[in-house]
């Protein structure tokens, strides 16, 4: 418990600065050494990190996008878009081609697997810069990635500690024998409350936002049962490959794909909420 706390705190005070000048270039290179930290997960996860003809690409694309993003133009004729498109043809097609010319050195359950995590873990990362730069109140919407699935994360353990003794309510065994129903309960309850405070919060540091509270109701319960999904998805391909944590950098919690799994799938959903509701009005 003490290293997890220790570690919360050393994370807070790298995590804080980057979202104070979140505007500057700090943003996008942060997103990009999560994103490249991630991609090594995933090729570790799945025995290809040994491949420099699997990771180098990965690595690459990973590490360029959070930049493209931040300085293409969006209504450009070549925007980031259509080079996210373009790449993710590119390496369909590349990984199918490392597959057949390995002559059986690679199997095409990790490729799969490893292609799925790539995109996956990557485009939710992504959503987080997407949501700051390019959605409307961006400056306050992106945070919610953060209060969703942390807020869910934290209380989901506490409320599961306190109320869920003895593990009689099992949320899913198979896949995470420590989750319990009433954690996962607890965990939704505290994230629509956090996230009804929160836009009590935007508004009283800048009263040109005015919150949606029904919306942002609503979305605290859609957002921390993602959150809870998210985090089960990841730990289906740990149980698959017999790993405990996807890394070792933050101690106590293990890796950026552990400590980001709800965080990931937060950032998707989000980012396709912001298409149809409106969070402030």
């Amino acid at each position: 418990m003490l290293k997890r706390i220790i570690t919360a705190l050393v994370s807070l005070c790298v995590f804080i600065p980057v979202l104070i000048f979140s505007y500057t270039p700090v943003l996008p290179i942060g997103i990009a050494v999560c994103a490249v930290l991630a991609v090594y997960e995933i090729l570790a996860c799945t025995k290809l990190v040994r491949s420099i003809a699997i990771s180098v690409p990965l690595y690459l694309s990973a590490a360029a996008f959070p930049f493209l993003i931040r300085y293409l133009p969006e209504n450009g004729f070549i925007n980031w878009q259509k080079i996210a498109f373009a790449t993710l043809v590119f390496i369909v097609l590349y990984l199918f081609g490392v597959l057949i010319f390995s002559k059986g050195k690679y199997q095409l359950p990790d490729l799969a697997t490893a292609f799925f995590c790539f995109v996956y873990s990557l485009a939710g990362l992504y959503a987080i810069q997407y949501l700051h730069d390019s959605v409307e109140n961006g400056k306050y919407i992106y945070l919610i990635v953060f209060v969703g699935a942390w807020i869910t994360d934290i209380f989901a353990y506490f409320c599961g500690m306190l109320l869920g003794r003895g593990g009689k309510h099992k949320l899913i065994p198979e896949i995470s024998p420590k989750k319990t129903v009433e954690g996962s309960i607890g965990g939704t309850v505290f994230c629509i409350i956090a996230m009804l405070l929160f836009g009590f919060i935007v508004q009283k540091i800048d009263s040109g936002f005015v919150p949606n509270y029904p919306i942002l109701a609503l979305a605290g319960l859609i957002l921390s049962i993602v959150a809870q999904i998210g985090d089960l998805a990841l730990s289906v391909v740990k149980r698959h490959y017999g790993i405990k944590d996807y890394g070792f950098i933050f101690p106590g919690h293990g890796g950026i794909l552990d400590r980001f799994d709800s965080v990931i799938a937060v950032a998707i959903v989000l980012a396709a909420l912001t298409a149809f509701v409106s969070l402030f009005r």
